[in-house]
């Protein structure tokens, strides 16, 4: 059954469908870097199947419903079979680096694998920085590629892929990139590819994965038969053992919960264990809704744009150990503080044994590897709801104070209200956060009562990864999604043409300040100064609605809502130009305070108006 997506008004044509870059497809033919297009087998009623036509075929066999990417000569052949599948829906975007970020964010939003498509040599480049956040943040993303033929390789093909062009290591084979890679020179590989591709999207946690494909061999028909694929999840769970001594120690005192984006799938076993336990429980940024951030016990987020209240929980009502659940508490979740070390460590868990007891490693750490949900519900067993003997009061976080305007600027606190009322508590929409001051605004005042409604990315970081993925997640989910980003990532990259061809019911809020402003202010704070932050102004509005989108300009605090309202009413992409008011200053002292703490020089006085946690 073919899926269904919310682009009911656009019809790709036939030429679309069935050619690359069309100013390089005849001179590729003419020169033998590119096999002539035939006609896709599962088409024409054929049982034989092309290379290219059997890898959409193991794509479709795996699970995939969604491809990102960018068309080209070299991947024509491919660009057709994934085009003329009946499960895939193909979305040709404007940049690999935006389809990677999209597919990444589609992922996280249909809990299924998606793959990037790109040609050879700048394609293949392009989409790296994107897949590198794929890795980092734990989805399964399987990029296929075009590379040169080899009886063509160093012969100065057009857009090369070779060992002459580009440095294999890492591209092609596994390694830090890629969990599992390989070029494919000979169809008969075809079922080997075909058993680890199923093998690595059935396993928990991300899987990030390359399959390449030389042009020539992409349209030759295949030698072999393809495997039944048997998609068997392989969840790891605890020991009894394991269990036995967790809850040895964590009923020796009070303790806490962290919780991570490992345990996005965990949250209903959380909130009992913490209710039926008396913890106090806090969050990473990635993890926001995971535990209602409504609940009594609900102590606030950590780390970068966190919250003051788990500093002062830590201080006033320390716990003798934490449970950390599915969070490598690394710079963003914890700036390392070691405030956050309760005095007798932590019961880490994780499903990947290389997590725990490293980002504290003079921390005293019971490492279990498991799945969260796992651990966790075997954990219940051994609390009774009666088994409450700790304290129910807990800080809980902070509002922030808006103060009084400086001038007729839109304050970001009063867009962060307005996003609170008219978009996380109105409305079903996902909600995501650029880098940069976006990603601290956002996280530190914006609630969520349930999991799975709130995306940043916190391990690469890139600039440009929610300003494309914002499309990939409302594929994803098949619904709106809102991206709450900054003016110099919306100049770096974005996805509007694309949400305007497909009809994506995308929603970008540009907090427009005319400056990266987290380096700007930080800078500031810092006491670092000759260095150039500011932007020439951009109307992002004008931008967008060249582009074929709606865009409002909002130049006045009481056109937010109407704004806003107009927005989430719509089902055509929409883009809010917010002009802010660039002095008021993000809650980021954290992320200064931890840079000092390693090695960059503080020269300025101390910023009493800041808002962050933990200080280093």
């Amino acid at each position: 059954m073919t899926k269904s997506y919310i682009r009911p008004t656009y019809s790709r044509s036939n030429s679309e469908k069935n050619s690359g870059n069309c100013s390089q497809n005849e001179n590729a033919i003419a020169q033998g870097t590119m096999a002539k297009p035939i006609a896709s087998p599962q088409n024409n009623g054929s049982e034989t199947l092309t290379v290219a036509g059997a890898i959409a075929k193991i794509f479709e066999d795996i699970g995939v419903r969604d491809a990102f990417g960018v068309s080209g000569g070299a991947m024509a052949t491919i660009w057709a079979a994934l085009s003329n599948s009946p499960l895939i829906q193909v979305t040709h975007c404007r940049h690999e680096g935006g389809a990677a970020f999209a597919a990444t964010e589609n992922h996280f939003a249909s809990d299924r694998p998606v793959v990037v498509f790109t040609t050879a040599g700048p394609g293949i480049t392009n989409a790296i920085t994107g897949l590198l956040a794929a890795r980092g943040e734990g989805a399964k993303v399987i990029l296929v590629s075009a590379c040169t033929s080899a009886t063509q390789r160093g012969r100065w093909a057009i857009q090369e892929t070779s060992s002459y062009t580009i440095p294999k290591g890492d591209l092609f084979s596994p390694g830090v990139l890629f969990n599992y890679a390989t070029i494919i020179e000979s169809s008969k590989q075809l079922p080997q590819i075909a058993k680890r591709l199923a093998s690595g999207v059935s396993r928990p946690g991300g899987f990030v994965a390359h399959i390449s494909i030389p042009t020539g061999l992409q349209s030759t028909t295949i030698e072999t038969t393809l495997p039944t694929i048997n998609l068997t999840p392989t969840i790891p769970a605890p020991s009894k053992d394991a269990i036995a001594r967790s809850v040895e120690l964590m009923k020796e005192g009070s303790f806490a919960i962290w919780v991570g984006f490992g345990a996005r799938h965990a949250a209903e076993a959380i909130r009992q264990l913490a209710e039926q336990t008396g913890a106090a429980v806090m969050c990473s940024p990635r993890a926001k809704g995971i535990f209602p951030e409504n609940h009594p016990q609900y102590i606030g987020v950590t780390g970068l744009g966190g919250h003051e209240s788990v500093m002062k929980y830590m201080e006033e009502q320390t716990p003798l150990r934490t449970l950390v659940l599915g969070t490598r508490l690394g710079e963003p979740t914890s700036f390392w503080s070691d405030a956050m070390i309760p005095p007798k460590g932590f019961v880490h868990v994780d499903i990947d044994p290389e997590v725990p007891g490293i980002a504290y490693s003079h921390a005293e750490t019971f490492p279990i590897v498991s799945d969260v949900r796992a651990f966790v519900e075997a954990l219940l067993e051994h609390f009774s709801e009666n088994s409450n003997a700790q304290p129910i009061s807990f800080p809980n976080p902070e509002s922030m104070e808006i103060t009084a305007a400086n001038n007729n600027l839109i304050r970001p606190e009063v867009v962060m209200e307005m996003v609170q009322r008219l978009v996380v508590d109105r409305s079903d929409a996902i909600v995501l956060a650029e880098s940069g001051n976006s990603f601290t605004w956002s996280t530190h005042l914006l609630r969520f009562d349930r999991p799975n409604r709130y995306r940043v990315s916190t391990g690469v970081g890139s600039m440009g990864h929610n300003v494309t993925g914002v499309i990939g997640a409302a594929l994803g989910k098949a619904k709106k999604a809102v991206a709450i980003v900054g003016d110099g990532a919306m100049l770096m990259n974005n996805e509007i043409s694309t949400a305007v061809k497909y009809q994506i019911p995308a929603v970008w809020i540009v907090l427009n300040d005319a400056r990266y402003n987290m380096c700007y202010q930080g800078m500031s704070l810092l006491g670092l100064t000759g260095a150039d932050a500011i932007l020439p102004p951009t109307d992002f509005a004008l931008v967008a609605r060249g582009m074929g989108a709606q865009g409002i300009r909002v130049d006045k605090e009481s056109d937010l809502e109407a704004a806003i309202t107009a927005a989430m009413n719509a089902n055509v992409p929409v883009v809010l130009d917010v002009a802010i008011d660039p002095d008021r200053m993000a809650p980021s002292k954290g992320r200064n305070k931890s840079l000092s703490a390693q090695g960059v020089q503080s020269t300025a006085k101390k910023h009493e108006g800041q808002i962050s946690f933990p200080l280093v």
